[in-house]
């Protein structure tokens, strides 16, 4: 009957121990409730700052690429008009080049004019020929002048960069055979350039 009595009195001991400490484990869940609440919150706010992070990062993008775009753009068009500018100089070039030349070709045409009028007055063939030779001089020089040389053949071995054999007759002599014993049409080279080949005739 004693033992019973105390187990009894006992009981409201265990009751206030279970209670304090299911009060515990309340206050400790509500705890870890605030915890993952706050670091659900941390993580939230972290989660935005990388998404703002990225939309910041991908403005800057979107800026660098618009301004690379604008930049090719202009560097187009620029190169653009420098390469229409280069063909109209160019174009301005030839068409100038070909005019000088042509007044410089004048001077010529009208010593040939006298020439010809002075044959119809003169009878003199010796005056005459001195004046058709000062033409000729004078349209050499202009042309050496304007960088056309004359390619040298007669006695020269043939050389199939600078001559064109027509034909082949006997050498007149033992050391002219295999060389150039007669010329058909002078050839000429512009600054070293052949711009027509002598064509001639080969001694063997």
């Amino acid at each position: 009957m004693v033992k019973k009595e105390n187990i009894e009195k006992d009981n409201p001991e265990k009751e206030q121990s279970v209670k304090e400490q299911q009060e515990k484990d309340a206050q400790h869940a509500k705890k870890h409730r605030k915890t993952d609440a706050k670091s659900a919150d941390s993580a939230k706010k972290t989660h935005d700052e990388e998404i703002e992070k990225l939309k910041h990062e991908m403005k800057e993008k979107e800026e660098k690429i618009n301004e690379l775009q604008d930049k090719y753009l202009r560097l187009s068009a620029e190169f653009d008009n420098y390469r229409k500018r280069t063909l109209k100089e160019k174009s301005e070039l030839i068409r100038t080049a070909g005019e000088e030349i042509l007044k410089k070709i004048l001077p010529v045409v009208d010593n040939f004019e006298r020439g010809l009028k002075a044959m119809e007055q003169s009878q003199d063939l010796a005056s005459l020929k001195e004046g058709v030779m000062l033409i000729y001089n004078h349209f050499r020089d202009f042309l050496q002048q304007q960088g056309i040389k004359e390619i040298s053949t007669m006695n020269e071995p043939l050389n199939i960069d600078l001559h064109e054999a027509i034909t082949t007759v006997p050498a007149p002599s033992e050391e002219l055979k295999g060389k150039i014993v007669d010329v058909i049409e002078k050839g000429y080279t512009l600054h070293d350039k052949v711009i027509r080949y002598s064509k001639v005739v080969i001694g063997e």
